[in-house]
């Protein structure tokens, strides 16, 4: 029986129009241009503005212009599952939310949550519905508002993340898409890099809310030390496990901090311009980093390239995965 694999047939992504630039920063914060982009990378980052609007109202142009691209009908898609931590409520899914407003009505819909790395976890998830026949469509949405759990008093935190959506489209091929995947994580890391208050074990109330416990909280120096070593170390692990070579491999990290990225190209030997960067302009979208980047790089991307997908987040959840990519440029 001939083995199928779950390829990417078309990314989109969609960012709001509204930028907030380091200068605007050092307006709010104790920080400046140089500091933020010297530790960084970052320059400006988007923020969703307007009262009432979640993160499916960035997936959904995605997802429109991505159906458009590729020719899919709503009614074709047989499964949607949107990666996240910033979803538009606790439940229902976003999945769903997205899937209504796209008029998608033939498919199921959940949401996952693995932070930063969640965009590999849920390609790996959707990669087996896929070989098994069991669907022939699927979504894979990555979207984060993550200017909403952002504290902007804190000269930390508040340069690193952005808001975003990307998209990407998977189907059956014979030949092209994933290839494999290695996935971790270290549950002793959660400590590290969470939101302290909101969950079940301490609901939100007038004390979490007065002390900011509904904002992120991250040990930076730790996560940045265990962010290099483990995106690294699984990059080679893959990249080694599978022949790639350096001079032909694409690599697309999870948009974190310039010098991680960086530290990754450099253990796997690549030219810097095989590695994709859009940090400067973004900065950290969490789950949508990877679709978000991919989308400005497509028109680079041949038939048969080999891309390696690694990111790492919150949890600790880390993880790397290999595909060969299916269609030349339009």
């Amino acid at each position: 029986m001939q083995k199928i694999f779950a390829a990417i047939t078309g990314v989109e992504a969609f960012t709001p129009p509204d930028i907030l630039t380091n200068a605007d920063l050092e307006k709010m914060v104790d920080t400046s241009d140089e500091w933020i982009v010297t530790r960084t990378g970052i320059k400006e980052r988007h923020i969703q503005k307007g009262l009432g609007l979640g993160i499916s109202d960035m997936a959904v142009p995605a997802v429109k212009k991505l159906l458009e691209k590729t020719g899919t009908r709503p009614e074709d898609v047989d499964m949607v599952i949107c990666s996240t931590v910033t979803p538009d409520m606790i439940f229902p899914a976003t999945a769903n939310i997205v899937s209504d407003k796209v008029g998608i009505k033939n498919a199921f819909s959940f949401d996952m949550n693995a932070a930063c790395c969640g965009f590999l976890y849920m390609l790996t998830v959707a990669s087996q519905f896929i070989e098994t026949g069991k669907v022939k469509k699927v979504l894979c949405i990555g979207a984060d508002k993550m200017s909403t759990i952002t504290d902007y008093t804190d000269r930390n935190t508040c340069p690193l993340f952005g808001d975003a959506a990307g998209v990407v489209l998977l189907e059956p091929n014979a030949e092209f898409g994933i290839q494999d995947s290695i996935l971790r994580t270290d549950g002793s890391g959660r400590k590290h890099l969470y939101m302290k208050a909101g969950g079940s074990c301490k609901p939100a109330s007038h004390e979490t809310v007065d002390a900011k416990e509904h904002y992120i909280y991250q040990d930076g120096q730790t996560v940045f030390k265990m962010a290099v070593s483990k995106m690294a170390d699984i990059s080679v692990e893959i990249m080694e496990k599978h022949n790639l070579p350096a001079d032909k491999l694409w690599l697309v990290p999870h948009q974190a901090n310039l010098r991680i990225i960086e530290a990754v190209g450099r253990r796997m030997g690549l030219d810097k311009s095989r590695v994709m960067v859009n940090i400067q302009k973004y900065g950290n979208t969490t789950t949508a980093t990877i679709p978000l980047v991919m989308s400005e790089y497509e028109h680079l991307l041949k038939k048969g390239d080999p891309l390696v997908l690694t990111a790492f987040g919150g949890g600790f959840t880390w993880g790397a995965l290999y595909l060969k990519w299916a269609y030349d440029p339009a």
